[in-house]
Parts: structure tokens; sequence; C-alpha cells
């Protein structure tokens, strides 16, 4: 849940001359802050908040705020008022702020930042105010209203931060001339007028908070680095008050919270017109149809809910639905009884999403006291507690564990859901230990326990505290950082390639330095002690043309381990011959061989396999497919259903032989197209037929293009050519 309270926070940037000035190799002040301030509104915008953001420039060329009168605060410019950051502002900040060419007072600045504050939030109900300055120091103040500006931020209760370019504790002795500015940082020490400004931001800070006022200052390299990390979406605890139940006497009342609990992304992701990038110029509008030719449209009172069961769907209508969820009278915490620690920590036994944390309400005195003691109790026992745990009424229970869990400040209850019997895979494997092939050498022990210890990432000091050295809670998802990343760049360049991982992102998911140096050592010793050695296949994928070679048809048939794969096309008959691992008789002969013939505009395409297909699967997609049946003697072709007519099938003024196999011969006969055989067969383009014998290959078929006359009158033609050519001789 988003928290109601807001903040108001005002930006107040250095945009004077002296921030462009930078020492040799150095990135100049005003490039850091403005990286300051891009990086934290960043943050702001995918932290998806209520919190308001303003921004006030000084040392600008322009003049513009509510106190500008009668020549006083000048150069100060207020660019943004109090509002939710946004993209827009990110992208004036990237393209609109430049360093300015004169100098401006910081205190100045201030006093129009407070005078922003108290304008914008009069009448208003805000958690914090606050203001950042991002300056160098390096321009003439006024510090005679000091103790007023300080009195007037303490009454208002605003909050003050700086960002420099250099540390507090930067040496002191000045390099600068007299009357001029000297170097800002970078080792040669501050100029005059930034060690008065720094010691007026100390009594500054001082008089805000006596302790820790300092704290409140830090450099620009550390927010930046502190920034990196886009901030997730601040959450409020929620209560969740239930009633712990021990039997049917016993009860107590409880407040749950999450204490751990699996962050996800908003899905923000809209569909929106490629053009005009507006959601509202794309419509979804969803439509049942009937799965056939005229895609009959079914109104959605008319559909229903079904559960695929295997091959078979279930319907289920909303009654159903209903009368199908589990029951329940509402919460739930009750206590079934109680277990040795021992028998239920097995990590891989923890499941669910979340943790959460039981505690008795703040203003109930009893629970506190009876909670305090069944918590102590299980502590001193070693027990836990299984509950049957439900969030809300009809909502699905739970069996888990609350493990006791006592602190300085506070103790608790801590819940971990279990799994049910469907939630656990067992898995049987192998003993390694009885197997002499796989037993370890003790040199391959001990360099294996070595390079454990040296990957510790837990150490212990001299004074045997421990210290843990990759913490967890500390590192980004990785998966949200680069998201955001990129989500803000296409934001701000729309045409340009997305931006690589950032480094320190890479660097936060390494190994520490001192781990990878311990490690170094076992790691050789490991190579040299387990070598690894590729493994090449000893078997690689040959063509046909490289098995066989060049022989003749009657030659890969003798072979007795091919089959062909025939495939129709326009004019002639091209052949494939892959290994299957049977002779040809075995192929063709007891064995019944499955012809799976697909139907395609132009041609016909036959594969010898085995489908094991039902009729519903092999036309679901819309294409018409012939089932053969291989018997001895010959081929018997049958038909599928398709749910279709002839005509239909044919619609698309393609026309397909269908060949029937006989002993000894082909006879041809043609679909019922409309049309009589002469006219199909007239003036189109025929397609060659194979006839499959023992040892060979004999085709017969027409030439496309052509009539069966003319292809016998040709024949007779050569013939007579040939014989009255060997008469002649």
């Amino acid at each position: 849940m988003a928290p109601s309270a807001k903040s108001a926070l005002v930006l107040c940037v250095d945009v004077g001359f002296s921030m462009s000035n930078s020492g040799p190799g150095q990135e100049p002040p005003f490039e850091q802050a403005k990286k300051v301030i891009q990086k934290f509104v960043k943050r702001q915008v995918f932290a998806e908040n209520k919190d308001e953001l303003g921004l006030v420039l000084f040392g600008s060329d322009a003049t513009k705020n509510n106190l500008a009168k009668d020549g006083q605060y000048q150069n100060i410019y207020v660019h943004r008022n109090l509002m939710i950051p946004d993209f827009g502002l990110l992208e004036e900040i990237q393209n609109d702020i430049h360093p300015g060419g004169q100098q401006g007072d910081w205190l100045d600045a201030l006093v129009v930042c407070m005078d922003l504050l108290q304008n914008e939030t009069l009448g208003k109900k805000y958690d914090r105010l606050n203001i950042a300055v991002l300056t160098d120091l390096d321009s003439p103040v006024s510090p005679d209203q000091l103790d007023i500006i300080t009195g007037n931020l303490k009454r208002a209760g605003i909050t003050l931060q700086f960002f420099l370019p250099f540390p507090m504790d930067t040496d002191e002795a000045g390099g600068g001339d007299v009357g001029g500015s000297g170097p800002p940082h970078g080792g040669k020490g501050l100029s005059r007028e930034q060690q008065q400004g720094l010691d007026l931001v100390k009594q500054v800070m001082m008089s805000l908070d006596e302790e820790d006022g300092l704290d409140e200052v830090q450099t620009f390299s550390d927010a930046i680095e502190k920034l990196s990390v886009f901030k997730h979406v601040e959450k409020r605890p929620m209560a969740w008050p239930c009633t712990l139940t021990i039997g049917s006497c016993l009860t107590i009342k409880i407040v749950g919270y999450k204490a751990v609990c699996e962050e996800r992304p908003r899905k923000s992701w809209s569909v929106v017109d490629a053009q005009t990038h507006q959601k509202e110029d794309v419509k979804r509008d969803v439509v049942y149809c009937v799965d056939d030719d005229e895609e009959t449209e079914v109104p959605k009172d008319d559909t229903i809910q079904g559960f695929r069961y295997g091959s078979d769907i279930v319907p289920f209508s909303k009654v159903d639905q209903e009368q199908m969820k589990y029951k329940t009278d509402g919460k739930s915490f009750a206590v079934l009884g109680f277990a040795k620690q021992s028998l239920v920590i097995n990590r891989h036994h923890f499941m669910g999403n979340q943790i959460l944390k039981v505690f008795a309400p703040k203003d109930d005195e009893h629970a506190g006291v009876a909670l305090s003691a069944l918590i102590r109790a299980l502590d001193e026992l070693k027990m836990v507690a299984v509950v049957r745990y439900v969030y809300a009424r009809n909502g699905n229970p739970q069996v888990g564990a609350a493990f006791p869990c006592i602190k300085e400040k506070y103790e608790c209850l801590m819940y971990v859901q279990l799994p049910f019997m469907e939630d656990l895979r067992q898995y049987t494997f192998p003993s390694l230990e009885n197997n002499k092939k796989y037993t370890p050498s003790e040199n391959q022990l001990s360099v294996v326990d070595s390079l454990i210890d040296s990957m510790m990432l837990v150490e212990e000091n001299e004074d045997g505290e421990k210290k843990d050295l990759f913490k967890v809670n500390h590192i980004p998802n990785p998966q949200y950082q680069r998201l955001f990343q990129c989500l803000h760049h296409r934001a701000l360049n729309p045409s340009a390639p997305l931006p690589p991982v950032e480094p320190w992102l890479i660097t936060a998911l390494q190994r520490p330095q001192a781990v990878a140096a311990r490690s170094r050592a076992p790691l050789e010793n490991m190579k040299k002690l387990f070598p690894l050695k590729e493994v090449v296949k000893k078997k690689e994928l040959k063509t046909s043309k490289e098995l066989f070679g060049k022989g003749s048809t009657e030659q890969l048939f003798r072979k007795g381990k091919v089959y062909r794969t025939v495939v129709w096309k326009q004019g002639g008959l091209q052949n494939n011959c892959l290994e299957t691992g049977r002779s040809t008789e075995q192929l063709f002969g007891n064995r019944e061989v499955y012809r799976t013939a697909v139907w395609k505009q132009g041609g016909l395409q036959n594969s010898c396999l085995e489908t094991g297909r039902s009729t519903e699967q092999l036309f679901r997609k819309g294409k018409v497919y012939r089932t053969a049946v291989w018997k001895q003697g010959g081929l018997q072709n049958s038909c599928l259903e398709t749910g279709r007519s002839t005509e239909q099938l044919f619609r698309k003024g393609k026309v397909y032989r269908t060949p029937v196999w006989k002993q000894g011969g082909l006879q041809n006969s043609c679909l019922e197209t409309g049309r009589s055989t002469e006219q199909l067969f007239g003036n189109r383009e025929v397609y060659r037929t194979a006839v499959w014998k023992q040892g060979g290959l004999q085709n017969s078929g027409l030439v496309t293009g052509r009539t069966g006359f003319q292809i016998l009158n040709i024949i007779v033609t050569s013939l007579s050519h040939i014989i009255n050519a060997i008469l002649r001789d």
C-alpha cells in the first residue's frame, strides 16, 4: 500500500560561471550537479509516490521569482514549481539547463526556496519539507541575515542538505589570490569565497542539528554513487489483524506484517498507436468465432469456460466455478500442533512468496503477555507451532510453521509456508559411494575443501566478530535496475539504441575481491587434479551424397538401409535418400508403413513417416493431408475427412490427382471438382507419379503441359524415326 503522506523537496542548483571551472582531467562541478539531479528525479519518477519536487536555479542570466523586487534576489530563476516529477522534467534538465554567466548568492537562493515551499504547501498536508542546495560555494554571499534564515528554517520545519564538489575535511589552506577566485578543488586548496562559504555551511547545519548536522553535507561523487540505484516503490506496511487459536478455548489477538515478499514491477505496459504514441488511439475488441471457413461470430453470452482434461474439454459454468471454490469461515491462524524445530527446519520445504511477522496489537496488553509467553516457551523448548493459515474469506488454506523470534527490541512469531503432498518432488539418484569410478582421492577431497574455505563470504576479525563480505540484502535486483535504465533512456532518446548495463551493477554482482584473490591458488590445483577433456562427437551426420557417392538408383536400393522421400514438383520428380536402418524389403514387405501426403499450392510433398496423429490433429490448422497405407503388392489410398467439400478443396484453381496403386500398374482417378476429366487434364499441368518396386524405381507419368494423346504421338513418331534410320543403315 502506498503511503498516504507526501513530502515536498526543492532542488536549488548553482548554474553560475564558476560551476564550469575545473582542474585538468576533472569533470566540471556543473556537470556533476546535473547528474545528481537527473538521477534523483529519475528515482522519484520510478518510485511512483506522491512526493512533489521543485527546481530553482541561481547564478542564471534570467530572473524569475516572487521576491525579485527593487533589485533584490536577482539571477535566481524558479524553473519549476512543486509538482510530481515526470519525464518532462527529465527532458528539461537534459536539454534546457545550461551554465549561466552570472554569480548567485546561495543564501538568497535559499530564501527564495523557503518562500516557494511556504506558498506551494499552504493549506496542504506534507510530512516533510526539504531543500537540497548543489553549489561549489565559489560566489560571494551576504551573511547579514544568516540568523534570521536559520530561525525561519527551524520554525517552518524545513530540513536542509548540501551537495558540494569537495568533502568537508578539504585542506583549508587557501590557494587563491586576495581578490579573485582560485581553483575550486583538486588538491590546490579552496578559494577565499569557498572557504567563507564552507564556514557558513557548517554554521547553518550545526545550528539546525547540533549532533548530526554535518551528516547532511555530501559530495557530488558520493551522491551519484548512492543515487545510481533506482528506488523501489515505497509501501507502508499493512496490518493483517487476526486471532491466534489454540484448541477451542485459548485465543490471542494478533497482527501480521509482511517481513519478506517478492517484489514485482507494476504491469504498466500498454498498447499504443505506433505513430501518435497515444493509448486512446487504439481500441481492442474481442470477438469469439467458430473455427470454420465462414468464421461465424459467437456472442460472448453463448460461450462457457472449459477445463482441458486430456484430449477432452470439460465445460464449467460460472455457478460451477463458484461452487467448486473452497469455502472457509474467514481469516484463520489456528495452531494444529507443535513440533521439534529439528524436524521442521528443512530449507527445501520452505515455500511461498512471503514471510509473515506476527505481533500482538500495541494497545492490547493481555494479548501481548499471552503471545510473549508462547514465543518464549517455543524458544526454550526449541519447538515450532504448526498452524493453519487463511488470509481472507474464501481464500485457500495453507499449512505453515510459526518460529519464535526474540530480538533486543521486539519479539514475534515468524510464519513460513510449508508444502502439501503435491508440492514435494521426490527424486531418486544412484549412489556414488560404492562406484569406484567416481570415488575421489584424498588429494581431490583436500583441494575441494580448500576451495570452499577460500570462498567463504563470512570472515571473523581478531575480536571474533563476524563480517559479511557479500550482503545480499544490500544488492539491488538487476532485473529492475536494467528495466528502469532502459525505460529512462528510451523516454529521452526514442530512436537511439539501448545503453549497455551500467558498470556499477556488474561490479555489484561479482564476488568480492578478497574472495577472488584467496581462491586463485585452489582453483589452479582444481584444474590439475580434475582435468577437463573436450568431448568430440563420435559420429557426425552425413548427407546421402557423402554416404552413397554417385551410385545409380538401383545401387542405392540394394544397400539395404534406404527409403525414398518423393517431392512432387511441376515438371518432374526429385528424390531424396535418407537413412532408415531398415532394408527395402522390411519397409515394403511385411511391415505397414504409413505415407503422409501434404497438399500445398503448386505441388504434393510425400514423406514416409508414421504419423500417429488423429484426424482432428491433422486438419486443425486448415491444411489437407492424404494418408496412404502401404501393403504387400501395392498402395491403398484413403482420404481423411476434412470437413470441407471437394469444391472448397479445389477452389483456388489447383487440381491434384489422386493415384491408386495396384499390382502391375497405375490407375489415376480424379476428385470431383465440377468438371470432366478431359476438362481437368486438357490444358493443365500434370504431375508425375512414381511406382515403387523391389530393386529400383520406375517412373510413369505424363509430361507437364501436354495431354496423353500428345505424349503417345511423340513416342510413336520418335520410334518410327529410329526404325527408318536403322533400315537405311
